[in-house]
């Protein structure tokens, strides 16, 4: 049996590790257009900021060590084609330009994302950056250590973009983020939330500039300014942080059924709708396990674990992934949040029948130095009371307390039911209602 893999980065590789330990005997090929492997990008903004400064720690193993396990790894190696009647691929070697054919009996395409570019003039400037790969983060990092970069332009309030933050106010830069919606994090979390988390940043002395658009860069050969609908910005380094898009062009002329944006719809098994190619990771949908939908949420836990799921049934199996919650948290400055689940605006716009709770509270007793406010909110079935989605932010243990509602939520829990869960208390950690027990007991 003849597997062939293209992408190496989190589903991919995920996937040939298992496969490759169920099935020593198939032959287990994999494609990768750069020479990095196995990267967990999700380090970029604290690398960039120099809270660590080895890159090889994004590295979770090198090509060498799943070579040595038996996986055949070809790096700069670009599939540029799939003919899935065929079987056939068409294979690029990015260093001499030549191509080749190849072929496989079963086929997983993990192609990842990659960075939007908006249409801006002048967008390749010298000091202009996305922060998407290794070599973004290496080419960011030695800019913002530079003495003369003082003013650095943020486009876009995503998860990215908040980290890129923090990581240039800790080397003391000037920071203006540019976001075009009225919020930032507006697809993840819920206005009270970002009400919060907005305040958090320009308390800081962040330059947070709403419903703006930037449509030209100034200067010679380096970024000098950027002009937006509001007026110019000097800048010396720009992050452009205006989200991902699917790599799937190169399946143009197939039969493969895609989102709008690209992205490989596949099924709770990782298949596709072509027989014998399968599909995870950036490039491919998960499945929402709240509303069955087909969702594209590029975050690295899906990754892993549907890349894992697929590795599996590519030996043979025929296990299904539980669905994903689209469990996603941050650090802004100095406070976390976290989301899970359905927002009110998701659960509005699919015509749900629900309720929200939105309350503030503190995260432990006052007598216990670090008590700080944390805020919780809760989506959740009108009629039945069953929790379908929650959100929370503070200064400490706020991601944590969003794991619980995670949890509460794939058992189907009722906001009853979390309004009396047996939670631990201690005066450090929380307060004999814990937040989370306060906020399911309001949630009637």
């Amino acid at each position: 049996m003849r597997v062939v893999i293209i992408g190496a980065v989190a589903a991919g590789m995920s996937a040939a590790a298992k496969l490759k330990r169920m099935k020593p005997d198939y032959e287990v090929v994999v494609y990768e257009k750069t020479d990095v492997v196995s990267f967990g990008a999700c380090g970029l903004p604290y690398f960039v900021g120099g809270f660590f400064d080895d890159a090889n720690n994004m590295i979770a193993r090198s090509p060498e060590k799943f070579r040595e396990s038996g996986i055949d790894l070809n790096i700069f190696k670009e599939v540029t084609a799939v003919d899935t009647d065929n079987k056939k691929l068409k294979v690029l070697d990015v260093k001499t330009g030549e191509t080749f054919e190849d072929s496989y009996d079963k086929l997983m395409i993990a192609t990842g994302a990659s960075s939007i570019i908006p249409p801006i003039k002048n967008v390749n400037l010298e000091n202009v950056s996305t922060l998407k790969t290794m070599e973004d983060g290496i080419k960011v990092k030695e800019i913002l250590n530079k003495e003369d970069v003082k003013n650095v332009v943020i486009i876009g309030a995503g998860f990215i973009g908040l980290e890129a933050v923090e990581a240039a106010k800790k080397l003391g830069k000037n920071v203006t983020v540019i976001q075009a919606a009225d919020r930032v994090l507006n697809a993840v979390f819920d206005k009270e939330i970002t009400d919060v988390l907005e305040d958090e940043i320009k308390s800081h002395g962040v330059n947070l500039r709403l419903e703006e658009l930037a449509s030209e860069f100034i200067g010679e050969t380096k970024v000098e300014k950027v002009i937006t609908n509001k007026g110019g910005i000097d800048a010396d380094l720009v992050i452009i942080a205006t989200g991902v898009r699917p790599n799937t062009t190169f399946l143009k002329d197939t039969k493969i059924e895609m989102l709008g944006n690209g992205a490989i719809i596949v099924d709770e098994y990782g298949k596709t709708s072509v027989e014998d190619v399968y599909s995870a990771g950036d490039c491919a949908t998960i499945k929402n396990i709240v509303t069955n939908e087909d969702m594209f949420v590029p975050l690295a836990t899906g990754a892993n674990k549907l890349g894992r799921i697929v590795g599996e049934n590519l030996a043979g199996a025929n296990n299904a992934f539980q669905g994903s919650l689209a469990s996603s948290c941050i650090k802004v400055m100095n406070m976390e949040a976290a989301s899970t689940g359905l927002t009110e605006e998701k659960a509005k716009s699919l015509g749900l029948n629900y309720k929200a709770k939105f309350i503030s509270d503190f995260n432990q007793t006052n007598y216990y130095p670090g008590r700080d406010k944390i805020y919780v909110k809760l989506v959740y079935n009108a009629d039945t009371k069953v929790i379908l989605g929650g959100q929370v932010a503070g200064f400490k243990d706020s991601v944590q307390r969003a794991n619980v509602l995670a949890a509460a939520i794939f058992g189907k829990m009722t906001t009853n039911q979390l309004g009396m869960l047996d939670l631990c208390y201690a005066p450090p950690f929380a307060r004999t209602w814990d937040v989370l027990n306060v906020a399911g007991n309001v949630s009637k």
